[in-house]
């Protein structure tokens, strides 16, 4: 394909039926892969790119109390071993992430190598009055140890959408009430991760838990520094073509760059994370967020609440809409269910708005948790059958 090639950016029968093709072929993932160990300077580096100063990730004193051999990784870290984006051909085409399913047999532990295989599972065409056609590609990457354990299931899903100009929001409610009143406005700089304090080493014990209980509200500021902090913990520049040479190479090779409307030159797709005038050429209103580095914010909003006992078994997590640098995204979960199924299970539902009450995350999370009738949490769950998991009850009503 050449830069004059017409079909750059176009989504039509022909792009579509080409991506298509690839669906359940095994995918190249170098550019997608940021670390291939998790060592403690690869984890306590993801962690600080999160803004998750959990000892647990970080203190080898506090994991030896925690009954463990060394200290674990947050389970949003296999971000940083693959990104989850599965998104192939459509050349030019934007991508926007959508959101991930992630499921979490075991802990991933300082030492483990890991070993994955992604594929495109789904393409689905959707239309709409912003976008008029557009595509949702969904893919499954499969995380296992060096040594053949299985350590989690995730499905990726990416937004390839027509690349425009978008009018600036108004993310007002009807009523024009927002979230920065006094009271939020005080806790958004009070309350940086979270209100309630970490639950650290005292089990939050299943039998403990009801519905209805609530977790949150906490609050993150978008800034720049804390996009340029996770990317240097959980991605570099690889997603896009690397830096310098690497990064020129990459755009002769493949067609995933914007073109610099002033001086014409192939510009990182990134740019509209740093700065607000090329996220408003991009069509997302200023400088916006990583959705991965938003749903890794939300798993350690969990991760927290939950304690070191428990275990997150799954996070299925929807960005809808982008997070521009100066907002609050105020995070909230409740719990909507509780089970036993070889462990004992809550799930919650969890939402994020930003301070003008516009939605911009929702979700629905599994936690395994430590019981007084049943006992700890066993790991791997499902003894690491990729065909078992659980669901909630509800779920399940008909």
């Amino acid at each position: 394909m050449t830069d004059t090639d017409d079909r750059w950016g176009v989504i039509d029968e022909r792009s579509i039926a080409e991506a298509h093709d690839l669906i359940g072929v095994p995918l190249r993932r170098d550019r997608m892969q940021w670390n291939e160990f998790a060592t403690a300077d690869a984890i306590r580096q993801f962690a600080d790119g999160v803004g998750d100063d959990n000892p647990l990730w970080r203190d080898r004193e506090y994991a030896a109390t925690a009954g463990l051999d060394q200290p674990l990784a947050p389970p949003s870290f296999l971000y940083a071993v693959d990104a989850t984006i599965v998104a192939p051909k459509l050349p030019g085409v934007q991508w926007i992430y959508a959101g991930t399913r992630w499921r979490w047999y075991d802990v991933v532990k300082e030492g483990d190598g890991f070993d994955v295989d992604a594929r495109l599972t789904q393409m689905e065409e959707k239309t709409g009055r912003r976008f008029g056609l557009w595509v949702l590609q969904t893919g499954e990457i499969v995380y296992r140890r060096s040594d053949g354990g299985l350590l989690c299931v995730a499905e990726g899903r990416v937004a390839r959408t027509p690349r425009q100009r978008r009018a600036a929001r108004n993310d007002k409610s009807p009523s024009g009430d927002t979230l920065a009143d006094q009271q939020l406005h005080e806790l958004g700089h009070q309350a940086t991760v979270s209100e309630e304090p970490r639950r650290g080493a005292r089990p939050r014990l299943w039998e403990s838990v009801s519905v209805g209980d609530t977790i949150g509200p906490a609050a993150l500021e978008l800034t720049l520094d804390r996009i340029f902090s996770w990317y240097t913990g959980a991605q570099g520049a690889l997603h896009y073509g690397g830096a310098h040479g690497d990064g020129i190479r990459y755009r002769r090779r493949h067609d995933d760059y914007e073109i610099n409307t002033k001086t014409g030159v192939k510009d990182s797709a990134a740019r509209g994370h740093f700065s607000s005038k090329e996220g408003r050429d991009v069509g997302m209103g200023g400088a916006y967020d990583v959705g991965l580095q938003r749903i890794a914010w939300v798993i350690s909003v969990l991760t927290d609440w939950m304690g070191d006992d428990a275990h997150l078994a799954e996070a299925d997590v929807d960005v809808l809409r982008p997070n521009l640098v100066g907002d609050t995204t105020y995070a909230t979960a409740t719990v909507i269910d509780r089970w036993f199924d070889e462990n004992a299970f809550i799930a919650v539902e969890i939402e994020g708005r930003n301070q003008h009450r516009a939605l911009t995350t929702k979700g629905c999370c599994l936690i395994a948790l430590p019981s007084s009738q049943h006992g700890r949490v066993h790991l791997p769950l499902f003894g690491g059958d990729p065909e078992r998991w659980t669901a909630p009850p509800s779920s399940l009503a008909t």
